[in-house]
């Protein structure tokens, strides 16, 4: 089921480039990934009325004009929000996979709703799963969270799943607690929860942990390459990369 997502390499939060007018999570981005035949990479944030955006982070400063979380506004406010150097709205995932239409894989990140990567995700992933309904590509969904992942099996069992996995240190999730930190970092979730692949650090592939997963047969792929070179390391543990700022 993950073979379409072992061939070409996946393009981080679309194929953005702010100086070329793509933002991050754009459908300008998804259009120039596709034209350039890689696969995407994209993040979820849910509206305050229920509605899965393509978004990545949590606050709305750093990729808009505006301020607060993304999950204080409701869909029609997020809609119209440009989004900084381009000329679009935040798109909807409904939008954006009728866009992509199967064209490429697509690995969606579903990212934590519950504030502290604890079990209260407020039903995103019931609404993600609805979106996908019908649709005939390549997809595959994942999360840091991996309550949302298990979820995700309950509303869409017979897509691929997987875990969004890391070092977890201190510095890196300040409002996560410390010994649930140490926890996530043993990636003791991954049969639970039903997973076939791990996107990991790539700062980090020299992992026991990832390797005795690869031995078990997870697929694992990694996040984010930025360089060639780097990406010539990886591949050497990886079944495939995710990429920003170069073109593999």
């Amino acid at each position: 089921m993950l073979d379409a997502f072992k061939k070409a390499p996946l393009a981080h939060r679309t194929l953005h480039d702010v100086r070329g007018g793509r933002p991050e999570n754009s459908m300008t981005g998804a259009k120039a990934a596709m034209a350039a035949g890689y696969g995407l990479e994209i993040d979820l944030q849910m509206s305050s009325d229920g509605v899965a955006m393509v978004f990545h982070d949590d606050i709305l400063q750093r990729l808009t004009r505006h301020y607060g979380r993304v999950n204080e506004h409701s869909l029609a406010e997020l809609s119209a929000m440009r989004l900084s150097h381009g000329d679009e709205g935040i798109p909807t995932f409904a939008e954006f996979l009728k866009l992509v239409d199967g064209a490429v894989p697509l690995l969606v990140e579903v990212k934590d709703q519950d504030g502290a990567l604890g079990e209260n995700t407020h039903g995103a992933e019931q609404a993600i799963c609805a979106d996908l309904k019908g649709y005939k590509g390549a997809v595959a969904l994942m999360s840091f969270n991996p309550h949302s992942v298990a979820n995700c099996a309950k509303f869409a069992p017979d897509i691929p799943r997987g875990l969004v996995t890391d070092p977890f240190l201190a510095d890196d999730w300040p409002d996560v607690d410390g010994a649930r930190l140490t926890e996530l970092a043993g990636i003791p979730d991954y049969d639970r929860v039903g997973a076939s692949f791990i996107s990991h650090n790539v700062n980090d592939l020299g992992s026991a942990r990832v390797g005795a997963l690869k031995a078990q047969g997870a697929a694992v792929f990694c996040w984010t390459v930025r360089s060639a070179e780097q990406e010539a390391q990886a591949r050497r543990i990886v079944d495939n990369v995710t990429f920003e700022g170069y073109l593999p």
